[in-house]
Formats: C-alpha cells, sequence, structure tokens
C-alpha cells in the first residue's frame, strides 16, 4: 500500500520576524496580553524600558499583526551594525532595507503605496536626502514629507549595543485608524484606548451593555468586534453624532447588533437595574463640553449610571477632569468600588480610564 501524502509532507520553517508594536501609554501591559493571548509561543517579548514600544519576535504570517486592536502602530524592524545613517547606503545594507519594504507592500493592493516619508532625527540632511533618492530609484515611492503611505523610521539602536535600525509600519495608516470609521467626529475616542477600555470592562456573552454619550460609536463598535453580548445600546442628545455613529456601524456591519437613542444621559427611559457594563468617554472640558457644565453633569451622571447598573455591574470611564470625577466618586463610595485606575497619553493630555464596580 502507498505511503499516505500526509506522512510525506515537508513542513517547512515558519518566518521569523523583529517587529515593534507603538502603543499608548499606559497601556503596554495590555497590549503585551494581547500578543501573548492571540499568539502564544510565536511571539518572544523582549525587555524595554520605553512604556510606548514593545519589541518582539513573531513567527508566522506577518500580515496577522495588521489585526492586532491594542497597539497604535506595528513596525517591521531590522538591524544594521553601522555606526552612522550613511552606511545604510551599502549594497548590502540597503538591498536589506528594500527586502523590508517589499515584505510590507506584498501584504497590500499592489497601487496602495504611492509615497513614503522618514522620521528621523536629521532627516532633512544631505545623508537621508541621498537615502531617499536611493529609495525612490529602488521602489518608485515618491517622497513626501507632509503625508505618505508607507512610513519609515531611523534611529539609533536602543536595544542593541551599538548600530542603526530601520523600521517600516505595516499598515499604510496607525492601527489606530480604524478602517470602519467612515465618519469623523471631532474630540472621537482613539479606537486603540476605546479596545483597551473593553478590554478592562470584562466582557461576557451575556453582558447588557450600554455607551453613554456614545459619540461616532467608537465603544460600541469596539465591544462588539471583542466578542458578542446579549445586549448592546447607545445614547446621545446630539443628533449629528447619532448619524455619525450609525455610519459607523454600518461600515463595521454591527449595525443590526446595536440600538442608538437619542436620550439625555442624566435622563435614561431604562429600568433600574438593567444594564451589566457601563461605559462612557466623559465630556473632558477641553474640544466637547466645559469645566463649569461639567461639575453639572458629573454628578447627576453618576447618579443615573448608578440607578441603571445591575449589582455587580461594571463601569469604565474616561475623563481628563480628574480633580472632578475623584470628588464625585467620593460621594459614592457605599455604590461602586474603584477597582483600578490608568492614565493614558492622548492628544497631549494625560486622561484616566477610571474602572468601577456596583456593590
Amino acid at each position: 500500500m502507498p505511503k499516505s501524502k500526509s506522512r510525506n509532507k515537508i513542513q517547512l520553517p515558519k518566518q521569523r520576524y523583529l517587529c515593534e508594536a507603538e502603543v499608548v501609554t499606559g497601556l503596554k501591559g495590555l497590549a503585551i496580553e494581547e500578543l501573548r493571548t492571540r499568539f502564544g509561543e510565536r511571539v518572544k517579548i523582549y525587555d524595554k524600558a520605553k512604556p510606548e514600544e514593545i519589541l518582539f519576535h513573531y513567527e508566522g504570517d506577518l500580515s496577522v499583526l495588521m489585526t492586532l486592536s491594542k497597539p497604535v502602530a506595528v513596525y517591521l524592524v531590522q538591524h544594521y551594525p553601522i555606526p552612522r545613517p550613511l552606511a545604510l547606503l551599502g549594497h548590502q545594507n540597503f538591498q536589506n532595507i528594500l527586502k523590508q519594504i517589499s515584505a510590507v507592500r506584498s501584504m497590500h493592493a499592489s497601487d496602495r503605496f504611492q509615497s513614503f516619508r522618514i522620521g528621523a532625527a536629521g532627516s532633512d540632511s544631505r545623508v537621508f536626502g541621498r537615502i531617499k533618492d536611493e529609495i525612490q530609484k529602488g521602489t518608485g515611492l515618491i517622497p513626501n514629507e507632509e503625508e505618505a503611505d508607507l512610513f519609515m523610521r531611523v534611529r539609533k539602536s536602543d536595544w542593541q549595543v551599538e548600530g542603526w535600525e530601520v523600521l517600516v509600519r505595516l499598515t499604510p495608516r496607525p492601527l489606530s485608524a480604524r478602517t470602519w470609521r467612515v465618519c469623523n467626529w471631532e474630540g472621537a475616542l482613539n479606537a486603540t484606548i476605546a479596545s483597551a477600555m473593553i478590554e478592562m470592562s470584562q466582557p461576557q456573552p451575556e453582558d447588557r451593555f450600554f455607551n453613554l454619550m456614545c459619540g461616532s460609536g467608537t465603544l460600541l463598535i469596539e465591544r462588539l468586534l471583542h466578542s458578542p453580548a446579549e445586549v448592546v445600546g447607545g445614547c446621545d442628545t446630539d443628533q449629528m453624532a447619532l448619524r455619525c455613529a450609525a455610519e459607523n456601524l454600518r461600515a463595521a456591519r454591527l449595525s443590526d447588533q446595536v440600538e442608538l437613542l437619542n436620550l439625555d444621559a442624566t435622563k435614561l427611559e431604562l429600568p433600574d437595574a438593567c444594564i451589566d457594563v457601563i461605559c462612557a468617554d466623559l465630556p473632558w472640558g477641553q474640544l466637547v463640553g466645559s469645566h463649569e457644565s461639567n461639575i453639572r453633569l458629573y454628578p447627576r451622571l453618576l447618579m443615573e449610571a448608578t440607578r441603571i447598573a445591575a449589582p455587580g455591574a461594571r463601569a469604565v470611564f474616561i475623563t481628563h477632569e480628574i480633580k472632578l470625577m475623584d470628588s464625585v466618586l467620593d460621594d459614592y463610595t457605599n455604590q461602586w468600588t474603584v477597582n483600578n485606575t490608568v492614565r493614558v497619553f492622548q492628544g497631549g493630555l494625560h486622561p484616566k480610564i477610571y474602572v468601577l464596580v456596583r456593590l
């Protein structure tokens, strides 16, 4: 009897890549957890002090890294044992750079990349001018310092003892610029922060999830992209915001799973103790609202959240009005316990995420 073909099948070794994930400061732990949960032994993470960087080796299909939800961006990394950037123009080094660029371009449509940009100290120097000229000749991409499809970084190595590193971003836009965001809303929450907030809410399939002041729907979409839920709803008083959320939900193909309500978050037409998870990007008093209006809003909002929260419910809020939020929570120590807080960085500000549990 002839041997089964499956027994003779040769197992080709999986390709191994050195990569770096760029993360929101404060969310490095969650991003590392996502890498380990998704890929297990196929990732090896290296210690790196910078709170916004995760260096790791990855074994497998490089394109899968583009589906990560916690990093802002992921880069393909190559280390070059050279004393200065000029040596990148050496034949072997430059051929490796072209291979890096080719590896990234091969994961996308052939016409997706038309331009490139290099982020580096001294990127406007004569040396980098020569490097850009050679990249243009070798790839056909046009240098564009304002906005480019292919983004590269060149820096002195902070991982190896010496040398330089070239990093090529895997995607034309950062991962935080979700493809479903077809309607942009002023002050909209960074999607990677929203994804982290959903993770902090400990999602369960039986959750009744409600998003106060849902805006353009970022938290609603990230909740359903994470996993199914029993009920998902959101409210806002701004009809334009609700229309924007509806557009984004359609783009994410989630319209039939979310109920959008034109309601005041402080006067909800919902029964008592009917919600298991409450999330909100509260007005920061910057682009949205003002400190004076927030002084009146926050106590009323937390009162209503307390009313609709079922026993043991989780609430995850983000705000830059930290002193105000802490003051309001002081009045609710018998109704909520603060399970965790995390400071993050967005748009030049350092808001805080609050994770609460209903007593």
